[in-house]
């Protein structure tokens, strides 16, 4: 009842007060537009530093990133702290240590909401050989798009977010609301270090944090803009079959032995069946039923069949409506095979046998789905088909990686907040969504700080993060800049509207 008394008292305080708002907001609005080759400039810049997260031999070029992530949020004027997370074991044995991570504060004032932004500085691995048709990391505008890796995940909205704070600085403005930043250098590599920080510093650093704000997902579509309320978690299996102790010729051996790669790829053909199902028993029973409200949903979103096609070059979907589509996407589980390691996989023909061969696999779970009996699951039954190959070779099944799904309320008035300055900038509402990929740092955000998490895109659909096209518009490079900055003011106007809910509640 609190939280639609709020949502109506700022709706109505909205109206009031968006005349005298709105003249600030084009001075603001006036110099993004003004300095926004500075800004891409800056990005530029960003690109260029290798942030290779996942390749061990660019783990510098991470740290650099993250120190001059630091050194740009002090030239603002915050006090920026590098805590260190140690080191992590590689495959191969070795010890190496973890970048560092930023905790960022700008601001102490305490008759204002203090928000804190989460984002990252590493990025996917990226060789112009695998089929860019620029230089990876050199920023290049092609048709009003900037191409190149971290462009849209994450170091372009990182930088929008920092470009709105300095343009309140430039114009002598005072920000209207405190921030604290959390940067990180190993999101691609799977957070290393991370829930433990945000544990220990629970009680400190985050403990006068009111909002939590994120921008690492996209858009639905290309031309609306969106607010993401979930997304799904992920499990990922590593499955070594080994043979023999080295790889043999096929014409001495094939035909007389067990071969480790027929076995894994048995295996791996067994996960799912053509219509994308997964065949693994229980997956499916923690799954949500589909109610008619949650269905409505899915009929009002704006979303585009053909234009997803278009965006990933895929011929064909495995459903046919909008509806079932996003629901595949957003609400159901998916299972997806990814690679198989010491397989040969150079270009001609090796007529050899590998003698250790390991397919790798995730499942990207939803909400109310339980990790750890999703692993049991999964090992269980891989072990039971791999028992009736009666084969000689040896299974082991592993879990690298595991991130919980996420699903935050969206009516908490923050959202709401977010929906105005969508509409300053955008001149329209956005799209409530889900997203089907995985940001772990939100349900870690939720679970630990208990705070209001959100997860505020600025990319578009077609931005193609992860892929050989990466890039973000320059629109929504510069109008996501805007939207940041409409945001600090959206939610001071939040926190006056709580205060005063709170204030008459008590006064009843």
């Amino acid at each position: 009842i609190l939280a639609l008394s709020v949502i109506m008292l700022f709706f109505e305080a909205g109206v009031s007060s968006s005349s005298s708002s709105s003249g600030l907001e084009n001075r603001i609005f006036q110099y993004i537009d003004l300095h926004q080759n500075e800004f891409i400039q800056t990005l530029k810049e960003w690109v260029a530093v290798e942030s290779d997260s996942i390749q061990p031999q660019l783990r510098q070029e991470v740290t650099r990133m993250v120190e001059l992530t630091a050194d740009r949020l002090r030239a603002l004027g915050a006090t920026a702290e590098l805590v260190k997370l140690g080191s992590h074991k590689l495959t191969d044995g070795h010890s190496l240590l973890l970048p560092p991570l930023i905790l960022a504060e700008l601001g102490k004032d305490p008759q204002k909401p203090t928000v804190c932004f989460y984002g990252h500085v590493d990025v996917q691995p990226a060789k112009k050989e695998d089929g860019w048709k620029t230089d990876p990391y050199k920023l290049t505008e092609i048709d009003g798009n900037l191409y190149g890796r971290g462009a849209t995940d994450n170091k372009g909205p990182v930088l929008a977010w920092i470009n709105a704070v300095e343009s309140f600085r430039a114009l002598k403005l005072d920000m209207p609301v405190n921030l604290k930043f959390i940067i990180e250098g190993m999101e691609e590599a799977g957070s290393l270090g991370l829930e433990e920080v945000i544990k220990k510093e629970n009680q400190r650093f985050f403990s006068d944090v009111d909002y939590i704000v994120i921008s690492d997902n996209l858009w639905l579509n290309n031309r609306k803009p969106a607010l993401t309320y979930g997304t799904r978690g992920n499990l990922c299996f590593s499955v070594e079959v080994q043979g023999g102790q080295r790889d043999l010729h096929s014409g001495t051996f094939g035909g007389i032995i067990h071969e480790p790669m027929t076995d894994l790829i048995a295996l791996l053909d067994s996960l799912v069946d053509t219509s994308g199902r997964i065949l693994i028993p229980g997956v499916y029973d923690d799954v949500d039923s589909l109610t008619e409200e949650e269905k409505k949903l899915y009929e009002a979103i704006t979303f585009d069949p053909e234009e997803h096609k278009n965006n990933s070059g895929v011929k064909k979907f495995l459903y046919d409506t909008k509806e079932e589509i996003l629901m595949h996407l957003w609400r159901y589980p998916s299972l997806s095979i990814h690679g198989i390691e010491g397989a040969f996989h150079e270009p001609g023909i090796k007529t050899v046998i590998p003698a250790r061969v390991i397919g790798k696999f995730s499942i990207r779970q939803v909400p109310h789905m339980d990790i750890s009996i999703g692993e049991r699951q999964v090992i269980q039954y891989l072990e039971d088909v791999f028992s009736k190959r009666n084969s000689s070779n040896e299974l082991k099944v592993s879990v690298p990686i595991s991130a919980m799904p996420w699903v935050a309320d969206i009516n908490d008035p923050l959202y709401t907040a977010a929906g105005r300055a969508i509409k300053t900038v955008f001149g329209q509402d956005p799209e409530k969504i889900r997203d089907g990929a995985t940001i772990p740092i939100a349900q870690m955000f939720q679970n630990i700080t208990r705070k209001s998490v959100m997860m505020l895109p600025i990319g578009a659909a077609d931005d193609g993060e992860h892929s050989q096209k990466e890039k973000i518009s320059r629109h929504n490079y510069i109008q996501g800049t805007k939207l940041f900055a409409a945001l600090f003011l959206e939610i001071a106007k939040l926190h006056g509207q709580l205060q005063e809910a709170s204030n008459t509640k008590t006064t009843n």
